[in-house]
């Protein structure tokens, strides 16, 4: 990529696209071009067109996508196969029709089979069933790679795919029931911790800034503490707060700063080209993504009792084994990307501690 070049970046103003955009403009790239929602709404086959046509830009980091944890993927099945493959599938033909030069389509980890062999390779995928909780989002992000790679084939484009681990950072989803695992928990603990010290400014601050359940901090007493109980934050009559947590603790999950994430995506639209993932003469061309992740696992329960430690939170961590935990462990094989000189450089403990630093600022 040039300085001046065209880049677009879908989903700037999420988790990784945030940080891709920070990355980018640290780095020196000028001709940022970006979209909310309201402005281009990439479900739209007939906006992403006229984007495209009006706009034409040199590169494109496909960020965008519907997420959510364990609960929204479970709920929302129908919400995430459908938008999901809307987005990519807009946004990827549109670059080959208007002759992008190069793109980068984000996925996920759970791409892989339930029973995947530890640690993840990328000759895994698709062989063997996908866990059943968030098996409609996998699979449109296993259509993501495969569109990728068979415009590539077909009409010789330059299109690529990364799978990241577990993300977190500046810019999370802290919403309890749509969040992943890191920012639900340090918000609920987050919340425990107010709720056993009595901070009820705090409390009502939060809720204000994110409503729970259509509740904000204008509402009575009794009112919040029920829909915090709904959520798995309970206070007995002698003041003790539980937090509950969906599942054993048992299950391990690697996670990877966000910035980390995005340093790692440009690193790539810099370096590398659909024909460098693969071997030369090969007959069969599959599996040709990258993993981005630690390659270092952590389970739930450490995971908590890590955040616990950081907030402060004296409180009982209440695991709910009634709950579905989830694929038992997700640790990606992270040789390939290492390979190409590119290593993870933020450590989850003093990530954790930032990342929470940084709710606070906003939730105060």
């Amino acid at each position: 990529m040039e300085k001046n070049s065209k880049i677009f970046v879908a989903g700037h103003r999420g988790l990784v696209g945030t940080a891709i955009v920070k990355n980018l403009k640290t780095k020196g790239y000028s001709n940022l071009v970006v979209r909310t929602h309201k402005q281009l709404d990439l479900t739209d086959t007939t906006a992403v067109s006229t984007f495209f046509i009006e706009e034409k830009p040199d590169y494109v980091f496909l960020a965008a996508a519907k997420v959510g944890g364990i609960v929204a993927n479970n709920r929302y099945r129908g919400e995430f196969i459908y938008e999901n493959l809307m987005i990519q599938n807009n946004v990827i033909h549109h670059a080959y029709l208007n002759k992008v030069k190069k793109l980068l389509f984000l996925g996920s980890t759970c791409i892989y089979p339930k029973a995947c062999p530890q640690p993840m390779k990328e000759d895994y995928l698709l062989t063997d069933i996908l866990e059943y909780t968030n098996e409609p989002y996998a699979i449109a992000k296993i259509a993501g790679i495969k569109m990728c790679e068979s415009y590539n084939l077909q009409y010789d484009t330059n299109f690529m795919a990364v799978m990241p681990t577990n993300l977190y950072g500046p810019h999370d989803n802290f919403d309890l029931e749509k969040s992943h695992v890191m920012p639900a928990l340090i918000r609920k603990i987050h919340l425990g911790k107010a709720l056993e010290n009595n901070n009820w400014e705090s409390i009502r601050a939060n809720i204000n800034h994110l409503p729970i359940d259509g509740i904000n901090g204008k509402a009575d007493k009794d009112t919040i503490l029920e829909v915090l109980a709904k959520f798995g934050l309970s206070q007995s009559t002698d003041g003790k707060v539980q937090v509950e947590i969906w599942g054993s603790g048992k299950p391990m999950r690697e996670f990877l700063w966000s910035e980390d994430m995005a340093d790692a995506c440009v690193f790539l639209m810099e370096n590398q080209n659909f024909m460098d993932t693969y071997p030369s003469g090969s007959k069969e061309i599959r599996n040709t993504h990258i993993n981005i992740g630690t390659g270092e696992d952590i389970s739930i329960s450490d995971l908590a009792l890590l955040i616990q430690k950081q907030i402060g939170f004296s409180g009982t961590l209440y695991f709910n084994r009634d709950k579905p935990d989830g694929t038992l462990k997700k640790l990606t094989d992270v040789t390939k990307l290492n390979k190409l000189g590119w290593k993870h450089t933020m450590l989850l403990e003093k990530g954790v501690g930032e990342v929470y630093s940084w709710y606070l600022k906003g939730c105060q």
